[in-house]
């Protein structure tokens, strides 16, 4: 194709005098085959290029969201937008828009399937906050005059703990706010807490199918089946375990004054959370013994919440009158003042708190990546690093790569390209790309919330000085898998 005979039409727009330059460079003789279907290789054309610098520039913006004040969903959600409109152009160019349709339709299905999944889960988190669940926790912890030290390896622990359950920014931000209460006027003991607990919450979560974005891809890939997942549970502790246990030797001896005030839960948490339980075993069994995709589960278990939501308004007005009248007997002032603020539950309310710009985010980043692997690019790079390099190798240097880019699209991308690897080596790209980000502070979301969070405390610099420390738990993590596992390589 070239620019001069469409040149020659008067009637040519701006719009096809872009795309005739986008495809100056694409050669149709290039074909390669997918799932049985023959497509087109545009790596080595202008439009791949241009897809190739777009997608790098919208994640240059995405890195640089703190100082532009800019939400990250933006660029990328353009980007996805931009890259799929040149593959539909040149496909339709060349009479094959049906095979473009059918691409963008797959990729939009699996974000689909992972967003539902994640909304259910983020509405969980978010009526068990709006029940005072996580204050009570924190409460607990703070009345109870721990040393500082002790406060340490509580909040770690519990990180490690929740985030296979909950996810890991929830957990960390929960965390980090009973380190800031504990320890106000402990600058050293805050900075050296934000790093264990960003380090826990990421370990936890790379042990459990739920306890990260990532984890959860892969099963829903069904390339490591639900029970496999916790073999990692040795090597997540480790992970988290071995920087601790050298941080602690840094952290102050200083006992803080306890606090007497007890924060009270809302009727009906504890329920919600054996009803998060149920809809996550529900997730479980209708993927483990029907081989339907798991957000069947997680959407019945909405359903559930829902109902639950609409006893517990039913029952507003009586439960209110018990509780105060216990307050009333035991003469507690802070439950009454408590229950005087306490509204009907809305689980719609709670829906709509969900953190849509990470599920826009994630929509963006699926799209582009899917978009640049349709091209042929993720078929290049699996071949650079899955055959001129031992997968051992190639998936330890995955989980550097995501101390720098954000794990969700470089996890995205090996499952793409799903090389043929045997199970130890899904567990250790899952570990390692869980695990890795934990090496710098902008490497995983728990790090960037809590940069935010403890402003001035926790800071890049800060964490940057104890990556060598947080570099030893990643390279003894992936010998004891190595070591443990041997059996699934």
């Amino acid at each position: 194709m070239t620019l001069l005979p469409l040149l020659n039409n008067h009637r040519i727009g701006l719009c096809s005098l872009l795309c005739a330059v986008f495809l100056s460079g694409f050669s149709p003789a290039v074909w390669a085959m997918a799932g049985g279907v023959e497509r087109l290789n545009l790596t080595a054309t202008t439009v791949g290029y241009i897809a190739v610098g777009l997608f790098i520039f919208a994640y240059l913006l995405v890195m640089a969201e703190e100082s532009l004040n800019l939400r990250k969903s933006k660029p990328v959600l353009v980007a996805a937008g931009i890259i799929w409109g040149m593959i539909g152009f040149v496909y339709v160019q060349q009479g094959m828009p049906e095979v473009a349709e059918a691409a963008f339709k797959h990729n939009l299905l699996e974000y689909c399937e992972l967003l539902l999944f994640l909304l259910v889960a983020m509405t969980y988190i978010n009526a068990m906050e709006e029940r005072d669940l996580f204050d009570a926790i924190r409460g607990w912890l703070v009345g109870r005059g721990f040393s500082l030290r002790t406060v340490f390896w509580i909040t770690g622990f519990m990180a490690f703990f929740i985030s296979p359950v909950a996810d890991n920014l929830t957990t960390a931000l929960l965390m980090c706010a009973v380190v800031m209460k504990v320890g106000a006027g402990q600058p050293k003991f805050i900075t050296l807490s934000c790093i264990s607990i960003v380090i826990a919450a990421n370990a936890g979560g790379a042990f459990s199918p739920f306890g990260d974005i990532t984890t959860l891809m892969v099963w829903q890939k069904g390339l490591v089946p639900f029970g496999d997942f916790f073999r990692l549970f040795i090597p997540a502790l480790v992970n988290f375990a071995l920087p601790a246990a050298i941080m602690s030797l840094f952290i102050p001896h200083f006992i803080p004054a306890p606090e007497k005030a007890r924060v009270y839960t809302k009727p009906g948490a504890k329920r919600i959370v054996a009803l998060f339980l149920l809809t996550i075993a529900s997730a479980v069994c209708v993927h483990s013994f029907l081989g339907m995709p798991p957000v069947l589960g997680m959407m019945t278990g909405l359903g559930f919440l829902q109902f639950f939501g609409y006893y517990l308004r039913l029952t507003f007005d009586r439960t209110l009158v018990r509780e105060r009248n216990k307050a009333l007997l035991r003469k507690d002032e802070a439950r009454l003042e408590q229950l005087g603020s306490i509204v009907p539950f809305d689980v719609f309310s709670r829906i709509s708190r969900a953190e849509w710009d990470t599920l826009l985010f994630f929509y963006g980043v699926v799209l582009c990546v899917g978009g640049l692997g349709f091209m042929g690019y993720l078929s290049v790079m699996s071949t650079a690093l899955y055959s001129h390099w031992d997968a051992t190798y190639a998936n330890v240097a995955i989980g550097l790569l995501s101390s720098v880019v954000d794990n969700i699209p470089v996890m995205f991308a090996v499952l793409t390209m799903e090389p043929d690897m045997a199970l130890g080596q899904w567990l250790l790209v899952t570990l390692t790309a869980g695990v890795g980000g934990s090496l710098l502070s902008i490497g995983s979301a728990a790090g960037v919330a809590l940069m935010g969070q403890a402003r001035g405390i926790y800071t890049f610099g800060a964490h940057l000085r104890w990556t060598p420390v947080i570099a030893l738990g990643y390279g003894a993590s992936i010998l004891v898998h190595l070591w443990l596992n041997a059996a699934t390589f």
